[in-house]
């Protein structure tokens, strides 16, 4: 049997103790203990401890570590449940411990996984920039599970995805106003794509941008045929004129745009 021979407060820590023992040798450090493991043990100088004693005191102070360490990453914003295993696991805290924590984290209401996908949602969809099969990805790997994330999606309606695709479509048509409406339109859908949004909504946010951008492609293939005439110069004729169309062409004008063009040209 071990004997408690003193029990004193950690100078960094007040809710933490220091238990020295005795346990046969003289008095040594033995371990050291959580306020609340102290009171339900009821340590106290003078008892004895079997191992049996001894290892349950440490997995209920591991417990309590862990727990401390859960409700310190919760803090500062919620989280789902595979987020503070993963932490817990981080910091090398064992399964059982994990699992025991977790558990009483769920019944304080401190985790609430479908909570945390609504609340996951909302927040993505009204500060960022991605579409719902990004932020369905991200709620996997968070683990949060299909059905839940699916229900949580909901309230990303179609008309604040539409909304959003639109304001994208605007800033990525200006900036890349040099190109064909056709490359543009391409390089438009693989973007939102990566980002998440259905194709459903892709084609709503292109048909109303492609409107707005007739104009717009007059002006690209003036920019790109200047450059294309320039690097053709040497030719002549009908040779000169089907470089030019070929050359237009796989930019991803359409052909009664490249005639319109070349007419324009030869007239001016």
């Amino acid at each position: 049997m071990a004997i408690i021979t003193k029990i004193t407060t950690q100078k960094n820590n007040a809710d933490r103790f220091n238990i020295f023992m005795d346990k046969g040798k003289g008095e040594e450090f033995a371990f050291s203990v959580d306020s609340d493991v102290l009171i339900k043990f009821q340590l106290k100088k003078g008892m004895e401890l079997d191992e049996f004693s001894l290892l349950e005191i440490q997995y209920q102070d591991d417990i309590r570590k862990a727990y401390n360490l859960a409700v310190h990453f919760l803090a500062r914003r919620i989280r789902s449940e595979k987020e503070i295993k993963d932490y817990l696991l981080k910091k090398e805290m064992e399964e059982p411990v994990i699992n025991e924590v977790l558990h009483k984290l769920t019944e304080q209401k401190y985790i609430n996984d479908e909570e945390y996908a609504f609340a996951y949602v909302r927040t993505q969809a009204n500060t960022t920039d991605k579409g719902p099969g990004v932020i369905k990805q991200e709620l996997k790997e968070k683990g949060i599970a299909e059905k839940i994330g699916s229900l949580a999606l909901e309230e990303y309606s179609i008309e604040q995805q539409i909304e959003k695709a639109m304001k994208l479509s605007q800033k990525f048509f200006n900036k890349n106003s040099k190109d064909s409406f056709r490359i543009q339109k391409q390089k438009f859908e693989q973007m939102l794509l990566r980002k998440g949004y259905s194709f459903e909504v892709i084609q709503l946010a292109l048909r109303e941008t492609e409107d707005s951008n007739k104009d717009e492609e007059f002006e690209a293939i003036r920019y790109q045929g200047e450059k294309i005439q320039r690097k053709y110069s040497g030719y002549s004729g009908f040779e000169y004129e089907q470089k030019v169309k070929q050359a237009l062409y796989r930019k991803g004008f359409p052909i009664e745009l490249i005639e319109r063009y070349l007419s324009e040209s030869k007239e001016s």
